[in-house]
């Protein structure tokens, strides 16, 4: 498994819950909203003013290093 700028954050969290802390740590605290089922990675992170390619090497390595 490996999310992208495109993966919608909904999804990725149903890839794997922990990947919530990600988005948490750089102020994505609302997972649960309409916009985390609509939203890619790269939208949220824009909107957020976050880097984008920082948090999908989180996510990824995360996820690596649990499946």
């Amino acid at each position: 498994m490996e999310v992208t700028k495109d993966t919608i954050i909904l999804d990725a969290l149903n890839m794997d819950r922990g990947t919530a802390q990600f988005f948490m740590e750089i102020g994505m605290h609302c997972l649960g909203c309409p916009s985390a089922s609509g939203e890619t990675i790269e939208q949220a992170c824009a909107s957020h003013g976050q880097d984008a390619d920082a948090l999908i090497r989180k996510i990824n390595t995360y996820l690596a290093q649990t499946n």
